[in-house]
């Protein structure tokens, strides 16, 4: 995924702020591209298919460096969309989702799986080349299910409730929307170019009415102001629709 760097964002900004050090437009400049991803919606993702391990439910979000998941629009287990639940509905319906392996100790998870044949005195083909197969013990999955909902627990990490089983292959697609942590050079080409004129505007709306500058302007500031706000709708409208175009038709009721 090719990234813009917000430095290439400067001969924009820097013209209104005369004076203004580089590094301190940078870093506005990249707040105010987390606020108009926060906005708009606009940086959306697709996560690489994935399967569920049996008895866990704790995950981490597959995504880019230097990201942050904003939003999830849709969770897929097996095509089918699992319920997204706030973490208060989570905890009412699966009151023991914090059981990773049913509540079994770790060392419970390959107890019936043949040891390794590592670090053997005796070396064969016969010996090294199969490998041992992995059995999965009843207990591990006791209080599994299929699973149904997905919540979030902290902003890198998700739930899938309740615990899968051992039943199905659980193949799972994500969908959401990211925005740049804190730290973030850069993010992704197209959607910086996307959204520029937003994060420009917005950038310069926070510099001009910075006190105790040469630049401080809060005239201008109102006037990068409600350029952001429009340009921050405008992109956030143009992300819903997106390369489509909605259409208004009437349909008037039939008289007996």
């Amino acid at each position: 995924m090719p990234t813009r760097a917000f430095s290439d964002l400067l001969p924009k900004i820097l013209p209104s702020v005369p004076g203004c050090p580089q590094p301190l437009a940078i870093q506005h400049a990249r707040d105010a591209a987390i606020r108009v991803c926060e906005r708009t919606l606009a940086w959306r993702y697709a996560q690489p298919k994935f399967q569920l391990l049996p008895g866990v439910f704790d995950y981490e979000y597959q995504k880019p460096v230097d990201t942050e998941v904003y939003a999830v629009f849709r969770v897929l287990v097996n095509d089918s969309p699992l319920e997204v639940l706030t973490l208060e509905q989570a905890l009412d319906a699966y009151p023991e989702w914090a059981d990773i392996y049913s509540g079994e100790d770790p060392s419970e998870l390959w107890s019936l799986t043949p040891p390794s044949y590592m670090g053997s005195d005796v070396y064969d083909e016969t010996e090294f080349n199969p490998g041992s197969p992995f059995v999965l013990p009843d207990s591990i999955v006791a209080k599994a299910a299929q699973p149904r909902s997905v919540t979030q627990l902290s902003p890198d990490r998700y739930l899938v409730l309740p615990l899968p089983d051992a039943e199905d292959t659980y193949t799972v697609r994500m969908f959401y929307a990211l925005r740049p942590t804190r730290t973030a050079v850069g993010m992704d080409q197209v959607v910086l170019s996307e959204i520029e004129e937003a994060v420009v505007h917005a950038a310069l709306q926070q510099l001009l009415v910075m006190p105790g500058v040469a630049w401080n302007d809060r005239e201008l500031a109102s006037y990068h102001a409600k350029q952001a706000l429009y340009a921050t709708t405008e992109r956030r409208a143009r992300a819903n629709l997106m390369a489509g175009r909605g259409t208004v038709s009437a349909r008037f009721p039939k008289f007996a």
